[in-house]
C-alpha cells in the first residue's frame, strides 16, 4: 500500500473519530438542502424547473467555507504537534504527504456530494430532466473541489495556527471565486484576465454540460500549483 494512500485512510479515520467530518457533512447538507428546496428564487418547486442548477449554485459558494474549515488543520496542526518531522523521517517523501492529505480532503468532499444524490433521484422524477447537464454540473463541483483543496492545503503549510490557515484559505478562495468574477465584467484585457481566472466562470461553463479542455486544464492547474506549493513550504521549512 502506497504511504500516501496510507496517510489519506489516517486523515479520514481522524475525520471521523471526531466530530469534523459529521458537523461539516451535517451543515453542507443541510445549508444546501435548504436554499435548493426551501427557500426563495433558489426553490425547486418556485422555479417550476426540473434541474439542480440551483444546487449547484448554493454548492459551489458553500464549498468556498466548507472546504478551509476541512484543510485547515491538515498540515498546521502537524506543525503544531510536530508529527510532521515524525512523518518525514519515515520513507515518505513531501510529495506523499501533501497527495496524502489531499485524497482524504476529497474522498470527504466526495462522500458530502454523494449524500446529495436523493436530490438527482427527487428531481429527475419531476419532469424534463437534462442528465447530462446535471453529470457536468457534478463534475464541476469535484474540480471546484480539488482547487480549493489545494488552495486550503497551501494555507495550512503556511502556518501552525487552524484559524490563520482557515482565514488564507477563505481570502484566497473568495479572492478567486468572487473578486475575479466581479472583475470579469470590466472591459478590454483586464476583463478577459480575471474571466481566465475566475473560478466561477470556469466552473459555470461545466455545469451547462459544456466541457472544454480549457476549464479542465485551468482546474488542473490551480489544484497542481496549490499541491506544489504545499510541497515547497514543506521542504523549505526542514
Amino acid at each position: 500500500m502506497s504511504p500516501s494512500w496510507i496517510i489519506a485512510k489516517r486523515e479520514i479515520k481522524s475525520f471521523f473519530d471526531s466530530l469534523v467530518a459529521y458537523i461539516l457533512l451535517l451543515a453542507f447538507l443541510g445549508f444546501t438542502g435548504f436554499f435548493t428546496w426551501m427557500y426563495g428564487n433558489g426553490d425547486v418547486f418556485f422555479r417550476r424547473q426540473a434541474d439542480l442548477g440551483a444546487f449547484f449554485n448554493v454548492a459551489m459558494w458553500t464549498l468556498v467555507f466548507f472546504i478551509p474549515a476541512l484543510t485547515m488543520r491538515l498540515l498546521a496542526e502537524e506543525r503544531k504537534t510536530g508529527t510532521i518531522e515524525l512523518l518525514l523521517t519515515k520513507s515518505v517523501t513531501n510529495w506523499q504527504l501533501v497527495w496524502g492529505k489531499f485524497l482524504a480532503a476529497l474522498i470527504l468532499v466526495l462522500i458530502a456530494l454523494l449524500f446529495t444524490l436523493p436530490y438527482y433521484i427527487t428531481v429527475s422524477g419531476l419532469g424534463n430532466f437534462d442528465h447530462g447537464a446535471t453529470i457536468c454540473g457534478y463534475l464541476g463541483l469535484i474540480l471546484l473541489s480539488g482547487a480549493h483543496i489545494s488552495i486550503g492545503l497551501f494555507a495550512s503549510s503556511l502556518t501552525n495556527n487552524q484559524i490563520v490557515a482557515f482565514l488564507i484559505a477563505l481570502v484566497i478562495s473568495v479572492t478567486f471565486q468572487f473578486l475575479f468574477n466581479m472583475g470579469s465584467e470590466l472591459s478590454g484585457w483586464l476583463g478577459e484576465l480575471f474571466t481566465t481566472l475566475s473560478l466561477s466562470n470556469h466552473f459555470d461553463s461545466i455545469s451547462r454540460g459544456v466541457i472544454d479542455t480549457s476549464d479542465l486544464i485551468y482546474f488542473a492547474s490551480i489544484t497542481v500549483l496549490g499541491l506544489l506549493l504545499s510541497e515547497y513550504m514543506i521542504s523549505s521549512r526542514k
